[in-house]
């Protein structure tokens, strides 16, 4: 019996019954327990330390390093009472994950025992070697110091496993020389320059700017779950995150049968123990239901300010694969780890607000009156448009590349939808100040014994890279492996410029000329940038040759679509907001591209390596069992069946013949290091092995096939 067909029985043994899971515990009491929140601060820092660290998280104030040694000490007798024994810098380098260094609380007191110490200098900053994460050529190898720096902005938290507990403190990660060498650090400048571009379109339309304008997400988490005994059986899983070989079964998703259905008790189970880890960690889970494909779910949080939110969206990943080990289950996040099967996503949920919570696209009941609002909605419009490219660039990788252009995804080029009452708004605002607006009104359905639904202003579009959903805009393109670090940091800068161009023309403008001069703007706004509006369908042909008319680029593939990073146009829109000097943006590109390079070279090689080793074996056997039955049924003198047996004997000695030619192109693909040369191949070799799958004996086929990965969990 081989793995495949072991790890079957294995599942099939253990029966329906799910694992036990512990009690839930109730929310309110978990929630945060394992945080250093501003409430746990409050009662363990002293009162002024309390209020200057307060003012640092809340609005954004320069933190005074002399408060270190409270915060410092305070943390340290918390961490010990949650049972930590160790402290790490958690910090997000360019590999896309993130990254820890454990360090006990201990120090020899040189009488045969340990003191516990945590200082206010550990905790500001800690140095990790830099040798060995990517820098795009930053660093050089034998360069190895870096630097860990503290993010007061994003609370400590507890991190736990079956028999410790460390204490993690979120911080930035920067070269000797000051480079950034992380996600957090231009996250937090591109924040900061989109505040203050926005207090100053506040400040002419004479609303409060004494405190910083806040920019939230809401990332929404797409994941795929099977059996952990089927993973293993399949080392194409375990070594890229997706099958590189496999047909898709005679059912999958076509019945929509899947899609918000019933989950199933392990599955909720899981689902259960997940949501209280992320209430222990203060995230804030909402939703969790059934995607669309078979075996795929999705997980959304509450909205959050956007760096924790960031940060929780990395720990939810991370939480979701430690508890699915838990649960016997491996959680899948690779964009598309089953060909022709919808892949996985992660809505980006992005808005703006001021300090007291003033949602600033937030249309209101009248939008056509809301002229800050409009302001602010025509400012992502220019945004967008101008940028569409770094966007693009933004949601760039081998993962994402199988699953962009899908009819499940949006497509590579990006494009705006405002729904059809704002979409009425901003033509009437090209042509002149917009009159009305149209309601959504009411909708009936029929059945008496229901309530009159109110309507919703726009319907949804989910095939629009970059929707209007109300109060926000939902960025669909970011694949779900991929940290949100990289679109927000594009969104937040690119935001911040148009922004700016619209408070330089505003600022100074007398009080009596102020609303023309307004409408000004704006209408120039919409004229030169509605191109990138499309409320239709972005699936269809017609769009594609459309977006082509209007100019809107469609950047395919990643290596295309990473090039506007390195164009004049990105450095100095990134180096004038000091978000990113030309130097670290170049750096991000190198890192980039090499991921992809990389991650291309180990699917070809590991490609090569199954066909070779797993399912050439199997094909032959194939083929010799077949040639020795038309022998015994000649030797008999038989003749029906013989005919079709040679036929059949035939197609599997042509995908032999195809395997092995596919084969040998793919090892010279390798060799050659040509990513577009490793891919044709692995197409090719791909088409093979999923023929001879179609034709070998069930049981000699040596890896789990698609009905029994997506149905058997």
């Amino acid at each position: 019996m081989n793995l495949r067909k072991k790890a079957i029985a294995s599942i099939a043994s253990k029966g329906a019954k799910p694992p036990a899971s512990r009690r839930a515990e109730s929310i309110s009491d978990i929630y945060g327990q394992d945080v250093f929140n501003i409430k746990t601060m409050k009662d363990y820092l002293p009162k002024p330390t309390y209020k200057a660290l307060l003012a640092t998280i809340q609005n954004g104030t320069t933190l005074d390093a002399g408060i270190a040694d409270d915060v410092a000490n305070a943390m340290k007798r918390w961490a010990l009472s949650k049972g930590a024994s160790h402290y790490t810098h958690w910090f997000q380098p360019l590999t896309g994950s993130t990254a820890e260094k454990h360090d006990s609380f201990i120090e020899p007191d040189h009488e045969g025992g340990v003191v516990l110490n945590f200082s206010g200098k550990t905790l500001i900053q800690g140095e990790p070697d830099a040798s060995s994460f990517p820098s795009g050529g930053i660093r050089a190898t034998f360069e190895a110091r870096g630097y860990t720096a503290w993010d007061p902005t994003s609370p400590a938290f507890i991190k736990r496993d079956d028999n410790s507990a460390t204490l993690c403190i979120p911080t930035a990660f920067c070269s000797y020389t000051g480079e950034a060498l992380d996600k957090k650090t231009p996250l937090l400048r591109s924040m900061q320059a989109v505040s203050e571009q926005a207090r100053r379109v506040l400040k002419c339309f004479g609303e409060n700017v004494s405190g910083r304008a806040i920019t939230t997400l809401g990332a929404e988490q797409e994941y795929f779950l099977i059996d952990k005994e089927i993973y293993l059986a399949r080392p194409d899983l375990m070594q890229t995150g997706r099958t590189l070989f496999g047909n898709v079964p005679p059912k999958h998703q076509q019945l929509d049968d899947h899609y918000f259905g019933t989950i199933k008790p392990r599955i909720l189970n899981f689902m259960s123990d997940v949501d209280q880890e992320l209430w222990k960690l203060g995230i804030p889970a909402k939703t969790r239901h059934n995607e669309v494909a078979p075996a795929q779910f999705e997980l959304a949080p509450m909205f959050e300010e956007l760096n924790l939110s960031v940060d929780h969206n990395m720990l939810t990943m991370e939480i979701l694969k430690t508890v699915a080990d838990k649960h016997g289950l491996a959680c899948l996040m690779h964009e598309k780890p089953f060909a022709g099967i919808n892949g996985s996503g992660k809505h980006n949920n992005w808005s703006i607000a001021t300090c007291d919570g003033k949602n600033l696209l937030d249309p209101g009941s009248n939008p056509h009156q809301n002229a800050l609002f409009l302001t602010f909605l025509c400012a992502v419009i220019k945004a967008v448009d101008t940028h569409s490219d770094l966007m693009r660039s933004t949601c760039a990788s081998a993962g994402n590349d199988h699953r962009l252009g899908a009819n499940e995804a949006p497509p590579a080029i990006i494009s705006i939808f405002l729904g059809e009452q704002l979409g009425d708004v901003i033509n009437q605002l090209e042509k002149g100040p917009a009159k009305s607006a149209k309601s959504g009104g009411k909708m009936a359905v029929g059945v008496d014994t229901l309530p009159v639904l109110p309507r919703d202003a726009t319907d949804r579009n989910r095939t629009s890279p970059f929707a209007f959903t109300g109060n926000k805009f939902e960025f669909r393109a970011v694949g779900s492996n991929q940290s949100c670090s990289g679109a927000n940091i594009v969104i937040n800068t690119i935001v911040a410029e148009a922004l700016d161009e619209i408070a330089t023309k505003l600022e100074g403008v007398k009080k009596s000329e102020f609303n023309k001069t307004l409408q000004s703007i704006l209408q120039n706004i919409v004229k030169k940038h509605k191109k990138v509006i499309f409320n239709g369908d972005n699936y269809t042909e017609d769009w594609l040759k459309e977006a082509e008319k209007r100019g809107l680029p469609n950047l395919i593939k990643t290596p295309e679509a990473l090039k506007p990073i390195l164009t004049k146009k990105a450095e100095k829109l990134f180096e004038k907001y000091a978000v990113l000097s030309k130097k670290e943006l170049h750096s991000r590109y190198e890192v980039f591209l090499e991921n992809y390079e990389t991650t291309i070279m180990i699917e070809g090689e590991l490609a090569l390596d199954i066909a070779k080793t797993m399912i050439l074996p199997v094909a032959i056997k194939q083929q010799q069992l077949i040639s020795k039955n038309i022998m015994n049924l000649k030797s008999v003198g038989a003749k029906a069946g013989i005919k079709e047996q040679k036929s059949t004997l035939e197609v599997v000695g042509n995908l032999i013949a195809e395997l092995c030619n596919s084969a040998i192109a793919l090892e010279e693909s390798t060799k050659a290091e040509s990513t577009k040369m490793i891919l044709s191949s692995m197409q090719k070799l791909r088409k093979a092995v999923d023929g001879l799958e179609k034709e070998v004996d069930d049981t000699l086929w040596p890896l789990p096939k698609y009905a029994e990965m997506l149905f058997i969990y």
